[in-house]
């Protein structure tokens, strides 16, 4: 590419929209004639380094950081001899360490809260789920007979507990839940994971300078360490939550900015503990707060989502998502959110700066996450009903303090609640709970396959713009599509997750849809819920007709828009689960030639799924698209079948 080329290349990308959501844009003009710092305007002051950016830098060492660059440069080594192979692998391994760790946190601080419920030291809280508690018992293999639901829970939790720490064996429980086949090539490979801590700590000891220097046994460990999170962390956070506070079923909400009252008090939740959002939604409905609220002039007490702590409190109670990732700041420009309550993950530290030119209250309360100049309120479930309350009043006192507001008037409507048992539930009713009736409507073509459209939002695309475009496509081609994280919160936004979306659906989509009940967009929850996708993949896979692995499925992932670590442990795991993953953006690893063509044809061949990246939204449609019409013909089932009524006499012969 000549300079010319380059510098046109370079001002299509800087001129490229922010976001397609109409609220986004009205508030990113505010910002932009008010001077304000935001994520918008960063990128475009913050230019990528490309040798970073595309895996030619390592900066593990002080001999360095080494470049491997110019002529010849997949010939050149680092100081200690290190390759592109080695530097791309290294990279791998340390990002889906980091993004499991972060995920498997999540969970372990579930299961301590369980272990606290079950000895009554935990205020507030409670099991909404037993009957979950007695299946994830039995799944951790421990028995239920003669035990009251508090002892078991102890237990639950003690044994959940084990699978983070490495001492529950030398497998994690959550690996039998995956199809026989995919357990026995775990296992055979030695893929199969120990517990969370000792994978991640094996990770970041393997790519300490002179140790693991293999790039594809480095990636086998960036395998086993995701699984850890898909299949143990992530799992265990997903099945503890839904004991605690209930496993979600549909209702119905709405999204975006527009949520937001100019008449009462906005607080916004942001974050992932579901531990801290549930005594929020707790305290902001108790009649005591609701009128202390009426004292200080406000209607009541208006709570909302950003990210997942969103999806937690959406799925679960309806409480309407302000935002996905990237719009964190643009709720604070409103002038409308007297308190914004944040705990771990994806928070970003400009928050504090913008919040001090507005009157809204930044508040922090993890114990693993300060934020300068914000207020700290450090929350623990041995009092969390009472500091729930406290944090509430400070965003009421603080309501006197608003000045003026500008609240866009966009919102969208949405359903979301789907769990994988619901799914079951949906499909074949109470009595006969199934996955049959979409094996059989893949079978017969009506639906060609599924893909999970999961993720997050990067500035450095236009939010939004990949997700929607994908889904919509998809759904057109009969494709079933099923959403997690900021990515559901995108589709929420634009009106992707409600019942009249069935028109944009292909018809054999929409005739199955209309005929169960089913939207032909379903969001499974948070970013953790993905573990709720690969359950699902799991039961299609056991209901049988369509394979006997994961990797047999016309289905595929796609991460159109991610910006994290988190992100690329998902994608990982899912690879190693079998699954053709796409992610968009940029390949991070793109001068690592070796290592692209591991995560892609060489684990392909290892264990049936790829990781591969493709910035350009009509290509991955392609490749999903033509990867499942791939899939439905090595099953024998790529042409439609006729539908036939069938007579009494022939239901006989059955």
């Amino acid at each position: 590419m000549s300079n010319s080329q380059e510098k046109e290349s370079r001002k299509k990308k800087e001129s490229i929209p922010k976001s397609i959501d109409p609220a986004a844009l009205e508030m990113i003009d505010i910002a932009d004639k008010a001077g304000l710092s935001t994520v918008f305007s960063r990128v475009d002051e913050m230019k990528p380094c490309p040798i970073g950016a595309a895996g030619s830098c390592c900066a593990l060492c002080a001999m360095g950081p080494c470049r491997l660059v110019g002529k010849n440069a997949e010939e050149k080594t680092g100081i200690c001899g290190a390759t592109h192979g080695t530097f791309g692998a290294r990279y791998m391994v340390r990002s889906v360490a980091g993004g499991v760790a972060a995920h498997s946190d999540h969970g372990r601080d579930i299961a301590r809260t369980l272990l606290a419920v079950s000895t009554g030291d935990a205020e507030g809280y409670s099991i909404k789920d037993p009957e979950k508690l007695g299946r994830v018992a039995e799944m951790l293999d421990i028995s239920t007979e003669g035990k009251d639901t508090n002892q078991l829970a102890g237990e639950v939790a003690r044994k959940a507990l084990d699978n983070f720490n490495g001492t529950a064996g030398d497998e994690l429980n959550f690996v039998k839940r995956a199809p026989e086949k995919r357990q026995e090539l775990w296992r055979k490979l030695n893929l199969v994971p120990r517990g969370v801590d000792r994978e991640v700590v094996e990770s970041m000891h393997r790519t300490h300078v002179g140790v693991d220097q293999d790039a594809e046994h480095l990636l086998d460990q960036a395998m086993r360490t995701s699984l850890a999170d898909g299949w143990g962390g992530a799992m265990l956070a997903t099945d503890l939550s839904d004991v605690l506070f209930g496993t979600p079923k549909p209702l119905v909400a709405e999204s975006n900015l527009g949520v937001l009252k100019d008449d009462e008090v906005n607080i916004i939740v942001h974050g992932h503990e579901p531990t801290l959002s549930e005594m929020i939604v707790a305290a902001t409905q108790d009649p005591e707060i609701i009128e202390y609220a009426r004292s200080k002039g406000a209607k009541g007490v208006n709570l909302a989502g950003i990210c997942c702590t969103a999806n937690e409190i959406l799925m679960r109670h309806g409480i309407p998502p302000a935002g996905n990732f990237l719009h964190q700041e643009l709720a604070i420009i409103t002038g409308s959110v007297d308190a914004m309550v944040v705990d771990v993950q994806c928070v970003l530290q400009a928050l504090q700066p913008l919040a001090e030119k507005f009157h809204t209250k930044l508040i922090t309360t993890s114990p693993k996450a300060k934020i300068p100049g914000a207020t700290h309120v450090e929350f623990k479930e041995e009092r969390a009903l009472d500091i729930a309350k406290d944090i509430v009043r400070m965003g009421i006192d603080n309501y006197a303090n608003r000045g003026e507001t500008s609240i866009p008037e966009q919102t969208g409507d949405l359903v979301a609640g789907f769990s994988h048992e619901y799914i079951s539930y949906m499909l074949g009713g109470r009595y006969r709970a199934s996955f049959r009736p979409l094996n059989d409507n893949i079978i017969n073509g009506r639906i060609q396959g599924a893909v999970a459209i999961v993720g997050c939002n990067n500035p450095r695309v236009t939010q939004d713009e990949g997700i929607i475009y994908l889904v919509r496509e998809l759904i057109k081609r009969d494709i079933l599509v099923v959403q997690t994280g900021c990515a559901a919160h995108a589709s929420a936004k634009h009106g992707l997750l409600q019942p009249e979306i069935m028109a944009e659906a292909g018809a054999g989509l929409r005739e199955v849809c209309e005929a169960v009940g089913m939207p032909p967009v379903l969001h499974l929850g948070s970013c953790v819920d993905n573990s709720r996708i690969m359950t699902v993949l799991s039961n299609i896979v056991e209901e049988g007709g369509l394979g006997e692995d994961i990797s047999d499925l016309p289905a595929a992932a796609i991460c159109p828009e991610y910006y994290c670590e988190k992100a690329l442990a998902i994608g990982t795991y899912a690879a190693a689960s079998g699954a053709y993953v796409v992610f968009g953006v940029r390949n991070p690893v793109e001068d690592c030639k070796e290592v692209v063509e591991l995560m892609s044809n060489g684990w392909e061949e290892k264990v049936g799924g790829q990781l591969v990246f493709e910035p350009d939204y009509e290509k991955i449609l392609e490749m999903v698209t033509n990867r499942i019409q791939e899939k439905r013909e090595a099953l024998g089932i790529q042409e439609e079948k006729e539908r036939v009524l069938m007579d009494m006499a022939a239901r006989r012969e059955i």
